[in-house]
Protein backbone atom coordinates (compact mmCIF):
# COMPACT_ATOMS: atom_id res chain seq x y z
CA UNK A 1 0.00 0.00 0.00
CA UNK A 2 0.97 3.07 -0.88
CA UNK A 3 1.57 6.27 2.09
CA UNK A 4 2.20 9.60 2.04
CA UNK A 5 6.20 10.54 2.23
CA UNK A 6 8.27 11.71 4.45
CA UNK A 7 7.31 13.23 7.95
CA UNK A 8 3.79 12.77 9.31
CA UNK A 9 4.13 13.75 13.34
CA UNK A 10 1.67 16.76 12.49
CA UNK A 11 -1.53 16.25 10.80
CA UNK A 12 -4.34 18.83 9.77
CA UNK A 13 -7.57 17.50 9.17
CA UNK A 14 -9.72 20.07 7.31
CA UNK A 15 -13.64 19.23 8.40
CA UNK A 16 -15.12 17.76 11.27
CA UNK A 17 -17.57 15.45 9.65
CA UNK A 18 -17.88 11.66 9.71
CA UNK A 19 -14.95 11.00 7.79
CA UNK A 20 -12.27 13.84 9.21
CA UNK A 21 -13.66 12.58 13.08
CA UNK A 22 -12.51 9.29 11.79
CA UNK A 23 -9.38 9.71 10.21
CA UNK A 24 -8.60 11.97 13.54
CA UNK A 25 -9.23 9.28 16.08
CA UNK A 26 -7.37 6.43 13.74
CA UNK A 27 -4.59 8.79 13.83
CA UNK A 28 -4.43 9.74 16.90
CA UNK A 29 -4.64 6.25 18.02
CA UNK A 30 -1.51 5.70 15.48
CA UNK A 31 0.44 8.40 17.70
CA UNK A 32 0.07 11.27 15.58
CA UNK A 33 -0.44 15.08 16.84
CA UNK A 34 -3.77 15.94 15.10
CA UNK A 35 -5.76 19.24 14.54
CA UNK A 36 -9.10 19.35 13.19
CA UNK A 37 -10.21 22.38 11.86
CA UNK A 38 -14.22 23.03 11.23
CA UNK A 39 -16.19 25.99 9.56
CA UNK A 40 -18.84 25.15 11.82
CA UNK A 41 -19.86 25.88 15.35
CA UNK A 42 -19.87 22.12 16.25
CA UNK A 43 -19.07 18.72 14.36
CA UNK A 44 -21.17 16.86 11.74
CA UNK A 45 -20.92 18.02 8.47
CA UNK A 46 -23.73 16.08 6.16
CA UNK A 47 -24.42 14.68 9.37
CA UNK A 48 -25.38 18.15 11.18
CA UNK A 49 -28.40 19.84 12.11
CA UNK A 50 -30.80 22.67 11.56
CA UNK A 51 -31.81 24.74 14.85
CA UNK A 52 -35.24 25.93 14.60
CA UNK A 53 -36.35 28.00 17.16
CA UNK A 54 -37.16 25.41 20.03
CA UNK A 55 -35.83 22.76 18.56
CA UNK A 56 -33.11 20.70 15.97
CA UNK A 57 -33.17 18.75 12.90
CA UNK A 58 -31.45 16.73 11.01
CA UNK A 59 -30.06 18.38 8.31
CA UNK A 60 -28.71 15.54 6.61
CA UNK A 61 -28.05 11.95 6.17
CA UNK A 62 -31.21 10.05 8.58
CA UNK A 63 -30.46 6.92 7.95
CA UNK A 64 -27.57 5.17 10.32
CA UNK A 65 -26.80 1.49 9.03
CA UNK A 66 -24.02 -0.54 10.72
CA UNK A 67 -23.41 1.16 13.84
CA UNK A 68 -20.21 -1.30 14.76
CA UNK A 69 -18.20 1.28 12.84
CA UNK A 70 -18.59 3.77 15.24
CA UNK A 71 -17.76 1.29 17.61
CA UNK A 72 -14.26 0.89 15.46
CA UNK A 73 -13.67 4.55 15.64
CA UNK A 74 -14.17 4.98 19.00
CA UNK A 75 -12.53 1.75 20.08
CA UNK A 76 -9.02 2.74 18.67
CA UNK A 77 -8.90 5.12 21.54
CA UNK A 78 -10.12 3.23 24.10
CA UNK A 79 -13.42 4.48 24.36
CA UNK A 80 -17.20 3.27 23.70
CA UNK A 81 -20.50 4.33 22.78
CA UNK A 82 -21.15 4.51 26.89
CA UNK A 83 -18.22 6.52 27.54
CA UNK A 84 -19.11 9.21 25.38
CA UNK A 85 -22.50 9.25 25.78
CA UNK A 86 -23.97 7.84 22.74
CA UNK A 87 -27.43 6.06 22.66
CA UNK A 88 -28.19 4.14 19.53
CA UNK A 89 -31.63 2.96 19.36
CA UNK A 90 -32.93 0.52 16.77
CA UNK A 91 -35.84 1.03 13.88
CA UNK A 92 -38.59 -1.27 13.50
CA UNK A 93 -39.69 -1.10 10.57
CA UNK A 94 -36.31 0.32 8.99
CA UNK A 95 -39.06 1.78 6.70
CA UNK A 96 -42.74 1.34 5.62
CA UNK A 97 -43.44 1.74 2.06
CA UNK A 98 -46.42 2.62 0.30
CA UNK A 99 -47.18 1.96 -2.93
CA UNK A 100 -49.60 3.77 -5.36
CA UNK A 101 -52.35 0.82 -5.47
CA UNK A 102 -52.77 2.16 -1.79
CA UNK A 103 -50.80 -1.24 -0.14
CA UNK A 104 -48.12 -0.83 1.95
CA UNK A 105 -45.44 -3.00 3.62
CA UNK A 106 -42.53 -2.54 6.14
CA UNK A 107 -39.09 -3.81 6.43
CA UNK A 108 -37.49 -5.70 8.69
CA UNK A 109 -33.98 -6.46 9.32
CA UNK A 110 -34.96 -9.89 10.93
CA UNK A 111 -35.36 -12.98 8.50
CA UNK A 112 -38.21 -14.18 9.77
CA UNK A 113 -40.69 -11.43 10.73
CA UNK A 114 -39.51 -9.95 6.88
CA UNK A 115 -40.60 -13.06 5.67
CA UNK A 116 -44.12 -12.96 7.42
CA UNK A 117 -44.37 -9.38 6.27
CA UNK A 118 -43.99 -10.41 3.15
CA UNK A 119 -46.27 -13.21 2.85
CA UNK A 120 -49.12 -11.25 4.26
CA UNK A 121 -48.78 -8.66 1.37
CA UNK A 122 -47.70 -10.80 -1.78
CA UNK A 123 -48.10 -14.69 -0.42
CA UNK A 124 -45.86 -17.64 1.02
CA UNK A 125 -44.49 -17.99 -2.84
CA UNK A 126 -42.96 -14.49 -2.70
CA UNK A 127 -41.72 -14.86 0.58
CA UNK A 128 -40.23 -18.02 0.06
CA UNK A 129 -38.18 -15.84 -3.30
CA UNK A 130 -37.62 -13.20 -0.49
CA UNK A 131 -35.18 -15.36 1.07
CA UNK A 132 -33.73 -16.25 -1.78
CA UNK A 133 -32.75 -12.88 -2.72
CA UNK A 134 -31.55 -12.12 1.01
CA UNK A 135 -29.15 -14.86 0.51
CA UNK A 136 -27.84 -13.54 -2.73
CA UNK A 137 -27.45 -9.91 -0.98
CA UNK A 138 -25.49 -11.58 2.15
CA UNK A 139 -22.93 -13.36 -0.31
CA UNK A 140 -22.20 -10.39 -2.49
CA UNK A 141 -21.62 -8.19 0.46
CA UNK A 142 -19.46 -10.80 2.53
CA UNK A 143 -17.85 -11.17 -0.37
CA UNK A 144 -17.10 -7.50 -1.13
CA UNK A 145 -16.89 -5.72 2.39
CA UNK A 146 -13.50 -6.37 3.18
CA UNK A 147 -12.30 -6.84 0.20
CA UNK A 148 -13.42 -3.77 -1.89
CA UNK A 149 -15.19 -1.08 1.16
CA UNK A 150 -13.09 -1.67 3.55
CA UNK A 151 -9.58 -1.19 1.66
CA UNK A 152 -7.55 1.08 -0.25
CA UNK A 153 -6.67 0.47 -3.37
CA UNK A 154 -3.43 1.32 -5.32
CA UNK A 155 -4.39 0.24 -9.33
CA UNK A 156 -7.21 -1.25 -10.71
CA UNK A 157 -4.63 -4.69 -10.94
CA UNK A 158 -4.56 -5.02 -7.20
CA UNK A 159 -7.99 -6.73 -7.56
CA UNK A 160 -6.31 -9.55 -9.54
CA UNK A 161 -2.87 -9.23 -8.26
CA UNK A 162 -3.90 -10.00 -4.72
CA UNK A 163 -4.85 -13.21 -3.29
CA UNK A 164 -8.28 -12.19 -1.52
CA UNK A 165 -9.01 -9.92 -3.59
CA UNK A 166 -8.89 -12.11 -6.94
CA UNK A 167 -10.96 -14.80 -4.67
CA UNK A 168 -13.67 -12.01 -3.28
CA UNK A 169 -13.61 -11.16 -7.22
CA UNK A 170 -14.67 -14.72 -8.77
CA UNK A 171 -17.00 -14.75 -5.99
CA UNK A 172 -18.66 -11.32 -6.98
CA UNK A 173 -18.75 -12.72 -10.85
CA UNK A 174 -20.36 -16.67 -9.29
CA UNK A 175 -23.16 -14.51 -7.85
CA UNK A 176 -23.76 -12.39 -11.36
CA UNK A 177 -22.97 -9.06 -9.48
CA UNK A 178 -21.52 -7.34 -12.14
CA UNK A 179 -25.26 -7.67 -13.41
CA UNK A 180 -28.06 -5.00 -13.28
CA UNK A 181 -29.24 -4.44 -9.97
CA UNK A 182 -32.61 -3.91 -10.51
CA UNK A 183 -33.52 -6.74 -12.77
CA UNK A 184 -31.58 -9.50 -10.95
CA UNK A 185 -33.48 -8.49 -8.08
CA UNK A 186 -36.99 -8.76 -9.89
CA UNK A 187 -35.73 -12.02 -11.26
CA UNK A 188 -35.09 -13.36 -7.90
CA UNK A 189 -38.67 -11.89 -5.94
CA UNK A 190 -40.90 -11.93 -9.07
CA UNK A 191 -42.85 -9.68 -7.75
CA UNK A 192 -42.86 -5.34 -8.88
CA UNK A 193 -43.74 -3.98 -5.42
CA UNK A 194 -41.20 -5.92 -2.93
CA UNK A 195 -38.07 -5.32 -5.77
CA UNK A 196 -38.25 -1.69 -4.75
CA UNK A 197 -37.18 -2.65 -1.88
CA UNK A 198 -34.33 -4.08 -2.30
CA UNK A 199 -33.08 -2.21 -5.05
CA UNK A 200 -34.24 1.42 -4.57
CA UNK A 201 -31.21 2.42 -2.70
CA UNK A 202 -29.41 2.14 -5.75
CA UNK A 203 -30.07 6.28 -5.91
CA UNK A 204 -27.96 6.51 -3.11
CA UNK A 205 -25.27 5.29 -5.28
CA UNK A 206 -27.12 7.42 -7.68
CA UNK A 207 -27.55 5.49 -9.95
CA UNK A 208 -31.19 4.43 -11.11
CA UNK A 209 -31.85 0.34 -9.98
CA UNK A 210 -32.34 -1.19 -13.87
CA UNK A 211 -28.54 0.74 -14.76
CA UNK A 212 -27.00 -0.11 -11.27
CA UNK A 213 -24.85 -3.10 -11.46
CA UNK A 214 -25.07 -5.78 -8.59
CA UNK A 215 -22.28 -5.18 -6.70
CA UNK A 216 -24.36 -2.28 -5.05
CA UNK A 217 -26.18 -5.19 -3.83
CA UNK A 218 -24.17 -4.48 -0.52
CA UNK A 219 -26.06 -1.13 0.33
CA UNK A 220 -29.92 -2.60 0.14
CA UNK A 221 -28.48 -5.44 2.53
CA UNK A 222 -27.30 -3.01 4.62
CA UNK A 223 -30.71 -1.10 4.57
CA UNK A 224 -32.35 -4.26 5.05
CA UNK A 225 -30.96 -7.09 6.05
CA UNK A 226 -28.56 -5.43 8.66
CA UNK A 227 -31.07 -3.05 10.56
CA UNK A 228 -31.64 0.53 10.35
CA UNK A 229 -30.83 2.64 13.41
CA UNK A 230 -31.05 6.40 14.77
CA UNK A 231 -28.77 8.24 17.51
CA UNK A 232 -30.99 9.12 20.72
CA UNK A 233 -31.01 13.11 20.22
CA UNK A 234 -30.80 13.05 16.46
CA UNK A 235 -27.87 12.21 13.81
CA UNK A 236 -25.79 15.07 15.27
CA UNK A 237 -24.94 12.82 18.29
CA UNK A 238 -22.42 10.98 16.14
CA UNK A 239 -20.35 13.63 15.44
CA UNK A 240 -20.64 14.74 18.77
CA UNK A 241 -19.38 11.81 20.37
CA UNK A 242 -16.87 11.30 18.09
CA UNK A 243 -15.60 14.44 19.05
CA UNK A 244 -15.45 14.21 22.74
CA UNK A 245 -13.75 11.31 22.16
CA UNK A 246 -11.21 12.72 20.28
CA UNK A 247 -10.72 15.48 22.53
CA UNK A 248 -10.15 12.80 25.48
CA UNK A 249 -7.74 11.24 23.39
CA UNK A 250 -5.81 14.55 23.33
CA UNK A 251 -6.33 15.74 19.65
CA UNK A 252 -7.79 19.10 19.02
CA UNK A 253 -10.61 20.20 17.80
CA UNK A 254 -10.61 24.15 16.25
CA UNK A 255 -14.18 25.07 15.84
CA UNK A 256 -15.87 28.59 13.75
CA UNK A 257 -12.25 27.65 11.93
CA UNK A 258 -13.01 28.33 8.35
CA UNK A 259 -9.99 27.41 6.32
CA UNK A 260 -8.87 29.08 3.29
CA UNK A 261 -5.99 27.41 2.03
CA UNK A 262 -3.12 25.00 1.78
CA UNK A 263 0.51 26.38 1.69
CA UNK A 264 3.03 24.23 -0.07
CA UNK A 265 7.05 24.21 -1.04
CA UNK A 266 6.83 22.05 -3.82
CA UNK A 267 4.53 18.91 -3.83
CA UNK A 268 4.23 19.29 0.46
CA UNK A 269 2.10 20.61 2.35
CA UNK A 270 3.22 23.11 5.18
CA UNK A 271 0.70 24.46 6.65
CA UNK A 272 -3.08 25.51 6.77
CA UNK A 273 -4.59 28.78 6.88
CA UNK A 274 -7.58 30.12 8.24
CA UNK A 275 -9.55 32.92 7.88
CA UNK A 276 -8.83 34.17 11.13
CA UNK A 277 -5.10 34.81 10.22
CA UNK A 278 -4.08 31.32 11.80
CA UNK A 279 -1.34 28.97 10.37
CA UNK A 280 -1.29 25.58 11.37
CA UNK A 281 2.13 23.72 10.19
CA UNK A 282 1.47 20.39 9.10
CA UNK A 283 3.45 17.06 8.02
CA UNK A 284 0.25 15.68 6.27
CA UNK A 285 -3.14 17.55 5.76
CA UNK A 286 -6.36 15.29 5.01
CA UNK A 287 -8.43 16.99 3.19
CA UNK A 288 -12.86 16.00 3.75
CA UNK A 289 -14.29 18.87 1.68
CA UNK A 290 -16.39 17.89 -1.00
CA UNK A 291 -14.94 17.28 -4.48
CA UNK A 292 -16.28 20.40 -6.19
CA UNK A 293 -14.70 22.58 -3.41
CA UNK A 294 -10.68 21.05 -4.03
CA UNK A 295 -9.45 23.96 -6.19
CA UNK A 296 -9.82 26.62 -2.87
CA UNK A 297 -6.56 24.10 -1.58
CA UNK A 298 -4.90 23.42 -4.55
CA UNK A 299 -6.33 20.22 -5.42
CA UNK A 300 -8.15 19.03 -8.54
CA UNK A 301 -10.50 15.69 -9.18
CA UNK A 302 -10.57 14.54 -12.49
CA UNK A 303 -11.83 15.98 -15.60
CA UNK A 304 -15.53 14.65 -16.33
CA UNK A 305 -16.59 13.03 -13.39
CA UNK A 306 -20.54 12.59 -13.61
CA UNK A 307 -22.19 13.52 -10.19
CA UNK A 308 -25.91 11.86 -8.50
CA UNK A 309 -28.89 12.99 -8.68
CA UNK A 310 -30.09 15.48 -6.04
CA UNK A 311 -32.63 16.30 -3.64
CA UNK A 312 -34.83 19.29 -2.54
CA UNK A 313 -35.13 18.68 0.94
CA UNK A 314 -38.20 20.65 3.60
CA UNK A 315 -37.39 21.18 6.86
CA UNK A 316 -39.75 21.63 10.09
CA UNK A 317 -42.52 20.84 11.97
CA UNK A 318 -45.81 19.70 12.54
CA UNK A 319 -48.61 19.17 15.28
CA UNK A 320 -48.21 15.42 16.01
CA UNK A 321 -51.76 15.42 15.85
CA UNK A 322 -52.25 16.09 12.07
CA UNK A 323 -49.17 13.53 11.49
CA UNK A 324 -50.83 11.00 13.32
CA UNK A 325 -53.98 10.68 11.58
CA UNK A 326 -51.95 9.87 8.37
CA UNK A 327 -52.10 6.59 6.75
CA UNK A 328 -49.19 5.10 7.79
CA UNK A 329 -46.83 5.75 11.16
CA UNK A 330 -43.37 5.53 10.71
CA UNK A 331 -39.82 6.61 11.16
CA UNK A 332 -39.11 6.24 7.82
CA UNK A 333 -42.22 6.58 5.50
CA UNK A 334 -41.29 5.90 1.52
CA UNK A 335 -43.77 6.90 -0.97
CA UNK A 336 -43.67 5.05 -4.01
CA UNK A 337 -45.53 6.78 -7.63
CA UNK A 338 -46.76 4.77 -9.94
CA UNK A 339 -43.91 5.56 -12.94
CA UNK A 340 -40.82 3.83 -11.17
CA UNK A 341 -38.76 3.90 -14.12
CA UNK A 342 -39.78 6.93 -15.13
CA UNK A 343 -38.76 8.79 -12.12
CA UNK A 344 -35.20 7.24 -12.51
CA UNK A 345 -34.92 8.06 -16.21
CA UNK A 346 -36.43 12.03 -15.40
CA UNK A 347 -33.77 12.53 -12.31
CA UNK A 348 -30.71 10.54 -13.22
CA UNK A 349 -30.37 11.90 -16.28
CA UNK A 350 -27.42 12.80 -18.36
CA UNK A 351 -26.25 16.43 -18.62
CA UNK A 352 -29.34 18.74 -20.02
CA UNK A 353 -31.62 16.20 -20.20
CA UNK A 354 -33.04 15.55 -16.49
CA UNK A 355 -36.58 16.59 -15.46
CA UNK A 356 -38.30 16.98 -12.09
CA UNK A 357 -40.02 13.95 -10.83
CA UNK A 358 -43.87 14.10 -12.86
CA UNK A 359 -44.87 10.71 -10.33
CA UNK A 360 -43.13 12.07 -7.20
CA UNK A 361 -41.75 9.24 -4.88
CA UNK A 362 -40.76 10.45 -2.10
CA UNK A 363 -39.37 9.90 2.09
CA UNK A 364 -40.84 10.94 4.75
CA UNK A 365 -39.14 10.82 8.00
CA UNK A 366 -40.30 11.56 11.38
CA UNK A 367 -37.26 10.94 14.19
CA UNK A 368 -39.72 11.53 17.35
CA UNK A 369 -41.61 8.21 16.56
CA UNK A 370 -38.34 6.70 17.44
CA UNK A 371 -37.19 9.11 20.07
CA UNK A 372 -39.88 10.70 21.73
CA UNK A 373 -37.52 13.63 23.13
CA UNK A 374 -38.06 15.16 19.70
CA UNK A 375 -41.07 16.07 20.61
CA UNK A 376 -41.25 19.80 20.96
CA UNK A 377 -44.36 20.98 23.30
CA UNK A 378 -45.47 24.99 22.44
CA UNK A 379 -47.34 27.60 23.93
CA UNK A 380 -50.59 27.81 21.82
CA UNK A 381 -54.25 27.74 23.14
CA UNK A 382 -56.50 25.07 21.28
CA UNK A 383 -59.49 23.09 21.57
CA UNK A 384 -58.80 19.16 22.14
CA UNK A 385 -60.76 16.53 20.40
CA UNK A 386 -63.05 16.30 24.02
CA UNK A 387 -64.24 19.96 23.48
CA UNK A 388 -61.53 20.55 26.22
CA UNK A 389 -59.07 24.12 26.09
CA UNK A 390 -55.54 23.35 26.16
CA UNK A 391 -52.92 25.58 26.60
CA UNK A 392 -49.93 23.72 24.58
CA UNK A 393 -49.65 21.76 21.44
CA UNK A 394 -47.49 19.50 20.92
CA UNK A 395 -45.08 20.05 17.55
CA UNK A 396 -42.70 17.22 15.72
CA UNK A 397 -39.53 17.37 13.78
CA UNK A 398 -40.50 16.65 9.78
CA UNK A 399 -38.44 16.42 6.92
CA UNK A 400 -39.74 15.77 3.25
CA UNK A 401 -36.96 14.61 0.59
CA UNK A 402 -37.68 14.91 -3.19
CA UNK A 403 -34.95 13.49 -5.32
CA UNK A 404 -34.53 15.52 -8.05
CA UNK A 405 -31.82 16.17 -11.22
CA UNK A 406 -28.62 17.70 -10.39
CA UNK A 407 -27.40 21.08 -11.75
CA UNK A 408 -25.97 19.25 -14.66
CA UNK A 409 -28.57 17.65 -16.06
CA UNK A 410 -30.52 19.92 -15.12
CA UNK A 411 -30.11 23.66 -14.58
CA UNK A 412 -33.37 25.30 -12.90
CA UNK A 413 -33.62 28.21 -11.17
CA UNK A 414 -33.69 26.68 -7.99
CA UNK A 415 -34.73 30.26 -6.05
CA UNK A 416 -37.56 31.17 -8.08
CA UNK A 417 -38.73 27.24 -8.33
CA UNK A 418 -38.11 25.85 -5.18
CA UNK A 419 -41.16 26.74 -2.90
CA UNK A 420 -43.26 26.70 -5.49
CA UNK A 421 -42.22 22.85 -6.57
CA UNK A 422 -42.68 22.49 -2.46
CA UNK A 423 -46.02 23.47 -2.56
CA UNK A 424 -46.61 20.67 -5.60
CA UNK A 425 -45.20 18.13 -3.76
CA UNK A 426 -47.14 18.87 -0.80
CA UNK A 427 -50.55 18.93 -2.59
CA UNK A 428 -49.46 15.21 -4.05
CA UNK A 429 -48.63 14.57 -0.72
CA UNK A 430 -52.42 15.85 0.59
CA UNK A 431 -53.83 13.93 -2.32
CA UNK A 432 -52.40 10.41 -0.96
CA UNK A 433 -54.14 10.94 2.20
CA UNK A 434 -51.58 12.79 4.14
CA UNK A 435 -54.23 15.37 5.20
CA UNK A 436 -53.00 18.58 6.50
CA UNK A 437 -49.72 18.56 5.65
CA UNK A 438 -49.93 21.19 3.01
CA UNK A 439 -51.97 23.99 6.07
CA UNK A 440 -50.21 22.44 8.94
CA UNK A 441 -46.37 21.92 8.11
CA UNK A 442 -44.14 24.52 9.44
CA UNK A 443 -40.95 24.94 7.30
CA UNK A 444 -38.11 26.06 8.67
CA UNK A 445 -35.44 25.29 6.09
CA UNK A 446 -35.94 24.31 2.30
CA UNK A 447 -32.75 23.11 0.56
CA UNK A 448 -32.34 22.47 -3.36
CA UNK A 449 -29.70 22.02 -5.70
CA UNK A 450 -28.82 25.43 -4.99
CA UNK A 451 -28.25 24.97 -1.50
CA UNK A 452 -25.92 22.33 -2.33
CA UNK A 453 -24.24 24.51 -4.70
CA UNK A 454 -23.66 27.22 -2.44
CA UNK A 455 -21.94 24.56 -0.17
CA UNK A 456 -19.38 23.50 -2.77
CA UNK A 457 -20.81 20.25 -3.41
CA UNK A 458 -20.16 19.02 -7.22
CA UNK A 459 -23.34 19.99 -9.74
CA UNK A 460 -25.88 20.63 -6.36
CA UNK A 461 -25.45 17.85 -4.91
CA UNK A 462 -25.10 16.23 -1.39
CA UNK A 463 -24.16 12.71 -2.98
CA UNK A 464 -21.07 13.27 -4.71
CA UNK A 465 -19.87 11.75 -7.81
CA UNK A 466 -22.24 8.72 -9.05
CA UNK A 467 -20.85 5.37 -8.69
CA UNK A 468 -20.81 4.69 -12.14
CA UNK A 469 -18.62 1.43 -12.86
CA UNK A 470 -15.34 4.13 -14.02
CA UNK A 471 -16.11 5.86 -10.83
CA UNK A 472 -16.36 2.79 -7.65
CA UNK A 473 -14.09 0.88 -6.06
CA UNK A 474 -10.09 1.48 -7.53
CA UNK A 475 -11.27 3.60 -10.23
CA UNK A 476 -12.82 6.43 -8.05
CA UNK A 477 -11.12 9.28 -7.26
CA UNK A 478 -8.30 8.19 -4.81
CA UNK A 479 -7.41 8.97 -1.28
CA UNK A 480 -3.76 9.33 -2.25
CA UNK A 481 -3.66 12.80 -3.94
CA UNK A 482 -1.40 12.68 -7.50
CA UNK A 483 1.22 15.27 -7.39
CA UNK A 484 0.98 16.22 -4.00
CA UNK A 485 3.32 14.31 -1.55
CA UNK A 486 1.54 14.30 1.61
CA UNK A 487 -2.05 15.28 1.17
CA UNK A 488 -4.92 12.51 1.28
CA UNK A 489 -8.80 12.55 0.72
CA UNK A 490 -11.80 11.44 2.52
CA UNK A 491 -15.30 11.37 2.38
CA UNK A 492 -17.95 10.71 0.23
CA UNK A 493 -15.79 12.00 -3.26
CA UNK A 494 -13.16 9.70 -2.72
CA UNK A 495 -12.90 5.85 -1.86
CA UNK A 496 -15.31 4.05 -1.01
CA UNK A 497 -17.75 6.09 -1.95
CA UNK A 498 -21.42 7.83 -0.51
CA UNK A 499 -23.06 7.03 2.68
CA UNK A 500 -22.15 7.18 6.12
CA UNK A 501 -20.95 3.48 6.77
CA UNK A 502 -18.25 4.36 3.79
CA UNK A 503 -17.13 7.78 5.22
CA UNK A 504 -16.39 6.27 8.43
CA UNK A 505 -14.24 3.70 6.52
CA UNK A 506 -12.90 6.69 4.13
CA UNK A 507 -11.88 8.33 7.48
CA UNK A 508 -9.78 4.59 8.43
CA UNK A 509 -8.58 4.89 4.70
CA UNK A 510 -7.28 8.03 4.58
CA UNK A 511 -5.50 7.52 7.92
CA UNK A 512 -3.79 3.93 6.53
CA UNK A 513 -2.42 6.32 4.00
CA UNK A 514 -0.67 8.54 6.43
CA UNK A 515 0.45 5.64 8.89
CA UNK A 516 0.81 3.15 6.65
CA UNK A 517 -0.90 0.72 9.25
CA UNK A 518 -4.61 -0.42 7.84
CA UNK A 519 -5.93 -1.87 10.69
CA UNK A 520 -4.69 0.52 13.52
CA UNK A 521 -4.73 -1.99 16.09
CA UNK A 522 -3.92 -0.91 19.81
CA UNK A 523 -4.09 2.47 21.05
CA UNK A 524 -1.75 5.84 21.18
CA UNK A 525 0.28 6.85 23.73
CA UNK A 526 -1.06 9.33 26.64
CA UNK A 527 0.37 12.11 24.62
CA UNK A 528 -0.61 10.95 21.35
CA UNK A 529 -2.72 13.65 20.77
CA UNK A 530 -0.79 16.89 21.14
CA UNK A 531 -1.88 19.98 19.22
CA UNK A 532 -0.15 20.81 16.15
CA UNK A 533 0.67 24.83 16.70
CA UNK A 534 -1.17 27.05 15.46
CA UNK A 535 0.92 30.73 14.33
CA UNK A 536 -0.42 33.85 12.90
CA UNK A 537 1.23 35.87 10.10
Amino acid sequence: MRTVTGPTDRVVVIGAGLSGLAAALHLVAAGRQVTVLERDDRPGGRVGAYRGPDYEIDSGATILTLPALIDEVLGVVGHTRESVGLRILDIAPAYRARFADGSEIGVYSDEEEMAAEVARMRGPGTARRYRRLRGWLKGVYEAEFRQFMDTNFDSPLDMVRIPEKRAALATLVRLGAFGRLGPKVGRIVRDPNVARLFSFQALFAGMAPKQALGVYAAIPYMDTCLGVTYPEGGMRAVAAALGRALSAAGGTLELNTDVIGIDYAGKRATAVRTADGRVFDCDAVVVTADIGSLPRFGLRHRIGLRASPSAVVAHGTIPAAVAQSWPVQAHHTIDFGHDWDGTFTEIAARRGRGKLMSDPSLLLTRPALTDPTLYIERAEQHIDIDGHLRDTVRYEPLSLLAPCPNLDAAPLAWEQLGPSYLQELLQTLEDRGYQGISRYFRIDHLDTPRTWREKGMIAGTPFSAAHLFRQTGPFRTRNLVRGRANVVLAGSGTVPGVGVPTVLLSGKLAAARITGDPRHAGFGSADSGAVAPARTH
